[in-house]
């Protein structure tokens, strides 16, 4: 049987290199030969036992590479052909899909019986490192390959294309979830990977003033070079009443929360204009409570979005189109580069967000 390197999950604290077959194809599978692929937040919740998975799972969920094998079901593609596939992988088949909302396809639960076993399993659109083996291994197995896999245009580079499957779908979707229009005052907490990339797409749907929130002066630099207008760093000054300022006591148009803590949702909160739009893009640990007056009391025509990071090939391909006409450059987000056999190490410097880690590219 042949073998493979992957990265699993044993225990809460522990992700660590392991041996595993290489994955049989199926008629509309295809196998990937990963090239680069990186480490998320949630892959860090995961880490900690915050967001549970089985023992022994590969984890990751952000692939690039090569189509090494495909089914016999699969049309319209090539081996050899460098691919990406989005984080998110559904079965567009499924009521959820058709319904509008692929991300949170249950089909794989209903295939197998588990369909209300475990409700954090919902978001079952998200199947790799949370369903099934992900992406942080020599080998993926893409499922619904016709729908999910999409071909890296020519001249593009593994790294440009590496935030694709998941944050620069995540943060552009939540930006189109704060119903942005021209003009429109943004406010975006949180300057990590997702956040920036909130940033830019904030800025390709026409706000006028971006503020972005963060602790850290070096992320809120790379975000004024991402299309920010205005910095605040929540350490010197009260956020929401430097928001409150900046827009003349008005408030602002829409926020979006890229961090995951409750109280930045708060704030994302307090300082919206009545019928503002809180966009959340975070992954909560922790019940959200609604502060009353900023609210309104629920009379306030506020409107919250929450969104799973969209997949499948279409949106691959859009997202891969806005890099390369230049619309967007996420390369400097790249901070690191680390080989699939170094990945504890790798984890470690990602965990404990030392040496101005954004993104680490792992190469096998």
């Amino acid at each position: 049987m042949a073998m493979m390197k992957a990265a699993v999950f044993v225990e809460p604290g522990r992700i660590e290199l392991a041996d595993k077959p290489i994955p049989d194809v199926g008629p509309t599978d295809a196998l990937v030969s990963i090239t680069t692929t990186t480490i998320c937040g949630t892959d860090i919740h995961i880490l900690k036992g915050e967001y549970p998975v089985a023992q022994g799972l590969t984890v990751g969920h952000e692939p690039v590479g090569v189509i090494e094998k495909l089914g016999s079901a699969v049309k319209g593609y090539q081996e050899g052909q460098r691919v990406i596939a989005g984080a998110i992988c559904p079965n567009f088949n499924s009521y959820a899909a058709q319904d509008g909302v692929p991300s949170q396809d249950g089909s794989y639960l209903v295939e197998r019986g588990l369909c209300g076993c475990h409700g954090y399993k919902a978001t079952a659109g998200w199947r790799f490192g949370n369903m099934i083996d992900g992406t942080q291994a020599e080998y993926v197995l893409v499922p619904d390959a016709e729908g999910n896999l999409a071909p890296i245009p020519d001249g593009l580079t593994d790294e440009q294309v590496l935030m694709c499957p998941d944050i620069m779908s995540t943060g552009f979707k939540g930006a189109e979830n704060a119903n942005i229009r021209i003009g429109d005052t943004v406010v975006i907490f949180a300057q990590g990977p997702i956040g920036l990339c909130a940033t830019v797409g904030a800025r390709l749907l026409g706000a006028a003033t971006i503020i972005a929130i963060d602790g850290n002066d070096h992320r809120l630099g790379m975000a004024k070079t991402m299309g920010a207008d205005i910095t605040l760093n929540f350490t010197r000054c009260d956020v929401v009443d430097e928001v409150m300022k900046l827009t003349g006591g008005r408030g602002a148009d829409s926020s979006i929360e890229c961090l995951g803590l409750a109280s930045t949702f708060e704030q994302a909160m307090k300082v919206l204009k009545p019928g503002g739009t809180l966009s959340s893009l975070g992954v909560y640990s922790s019940d959200l409570k609604i502060p009353l007056a900023a609210f309104a009391a629920g009379l306030g025509d506020h409107r919250i979005n929450t969104a799973l990071c969209p997949g499948g090939k279409e949106r691959m391909r859009r997202l891969m189109s806005v890099i390369a006409s230049n619309r967007a450059d996420f390369g400097a987000l790249v901070t690191h580069h680390y080989r699939l056999d170094d990945i504890v190490a790798a984890y470690d410097l990602f965990a404990h967000q030392r040496d101005g880690v954004l993104k680490i590219a792992i190469k096998p």
